[in-house]
C-alpha cells in the first residue's frame, strides 16, 4: 500500500509536468524576453508553499546571472516593498490566483508600472488578469488525497521557473566561468578559478639548494620545508633537478656513502613544471599524468627561475578535485 501511494504520487506529479509542456508558448516566450529586457531585478514573490517555490526560483536566477530576490507580500505591505524600484519585474506565484496577500500589493506594483509575470493555476483568476504575462501551470489533480495539500500544483509551478531561468540562461550565454564566478566556493567554482599562483609556497617556503651542495644539506631543506622535494639550481638560480623522496630511497640502495655526494649525483634532471597563471585544476591532472606530487612554477614558459611550488595536498586541501 505505502509503496503504490508514493508511485501514485510521482505519477500525477510528473504527468503534472509533462502537460506543461504544451503550454510552453508565446506567453512563455514573452516572459523570458520581459525578463531578459529588465534594467532592473526580479522581485518573486508568494504565500505558503508557493512562496517556498518563489525562494528557490528567485535563487536559481541569481546563481544563473539573473539578479533576483525574495519578496514576501506580507512584510511587503509593512514596509518591504520599498525594496521595489520601477526598473524591477514582479514574478508572482499562486495556484488559486486569488491570493489576498498579493491582491494588497497589485496597487503599488501598478502604481510603479512594473511589468507583471504571473505562475498560476488559474488563468482566469484575478491575479492573471492582472498579469502581463501569464504562465499557466494548472494540474490536473494534486497529489494529496484529499486534494487539499500543494504537491502537483507546486512541482509544476517550480517546473516552470526552472525553465525559465535555463531560457534566460541559454538567451545570455550564460557559461561554466560565469557559474563559478557566483559560486565562488563551491567545486566547480574552485576549479575555475583558482590559479596556481593562489595556492603555490613562494619566498622561504621555496625549497632549494644549488649544484654544490652535500646530500646531507639536501636532506635538511627537505626535511624543513616539508614537502617531500626540493628544487636543484646552478648559480644563475636556473632549476635543473629536483631530490625527491623517492630519489633519496632509490640512492640509499645505490651509495654507500649518500650523505657526502652532491645534489647533482641525485637528482631528477628535466623537473615538471607549470606556469602560475594555470588553473590548480590543471596542476592537478598534470600530476596525475606524472605519478608526482609536486610542481615548479614559473611566471611564464620559457624561464628557468621558479617562482614557486605547488604540492599535491595544498589542491586537495582548497577543494579542487
Amino acid at each position: 500500500m505505502i509503496i503504490e501511494r508514493a508511485k501514485r504520487v510521482l505519477r500525477i506529479e510528473a504527468e503534472a509536468i509533462q502537460r506543461l509542456e504544451e503550454r510552453i508558448n508565446e506567453d512563455f516566450v514573452r516572459a523570458v524576453e520581459t525578463i531578459l529586457n529588465c534594467e532592473g531585478k526580479v522581485v518573486v514573490t508568494g504565500v505558503g508553499k508557493s512562496g517556498i517555490i518563489g525562494k528557490k526560483i528567485a535563487s536559481t536566477l541569481a546563481s544563473t546571472g539573473t539578479p533576483a530576490f525574495f519578496l514576501h507580500p506580507t512584510e511587503g505591505v509593512h514596509g518591504d516593498l520599498g525594496m521595489l524600484v520601477k526598473r524591477d519585474i514582479v514574478l508572482a506565484i499562486s495556484n488559486s490566483g486569488e491570493t489576498e496577500e498579493l491582491s494588497q500589493i497589485l496597487p503599488l506594483i501598478k502604481r510603479y508600472g512594473n511589468k507583471l509575470i504571473i505562475i498560476t493555476g488559474n488563468p482566469s483568476s484575478t491575479l492573471a488578469k492582472a498579469g502581463d504575462v501569464v504562465l499557466d501551470a494548472s494540474v490536473k489533480e494534486e497529489a494529496c488525497p484529499l486534494g487539499l495539500a500543494p504537491t502537483a500544483s507546486s512541482t509544476a509551478a517550480l517546473a516552470m521557473g526552472d525553465a525559465l531561468a535555463v531560457s534566460i540562461l541559454e538567451k545570455r550565454g550564460f557559461k561554466k566561468e560565469d557559474f563559478a564566478v557566483l559560486h565562488p566556493r563551491g567545486r566547480l567554482g574552485k576549479r575555475l578559478l583558482l590559479r596556481v599562483s593562489d595556492l603555490m609556497h613562494v619566498g622561504d617556503e621555496l625549497p632549494k639548494v644549488y649544484e654544490n651542495t652535500l646530500m646531507k644539506e639536501v636532506l635538511v631543506e627537505i626535511t624543513s620545508k616539508r614537502l617531500g622535494v626540493t628544487g636543484v639550481m646552478d648559480e644563475r638560480g636556473h632549476l635543473v633537478g629536483v631530490v625527491t623522496d623517492g630519489d633519496l630511497r632509490r640512492a640509499l640502495e645505490k651509495y654507500s656513502d649518500l650523505l657526502e655526494r652532491t645534489a647533482p649525483e641525485i637528482m631528477t634532471r628535466n623537473p615538471k613544471w607549470i606556469e602560475a597563471d594555470a588553473l590548480a585544476a590543471q596542476a592537478l591532472q598534470r600530476m596525475e599524468e606524472h605519478s608526482i606530487t609536486s610542481l615548479f612554477v614559473f611566471n611564464k614558459a620559457g624561464e628557468r627561475n621558479p617562482v614557486g611550488i605547488i604540492h599535491l595536498h595544498d589542491i586537495l586541501k582548497a577543494g579542487v578535485a
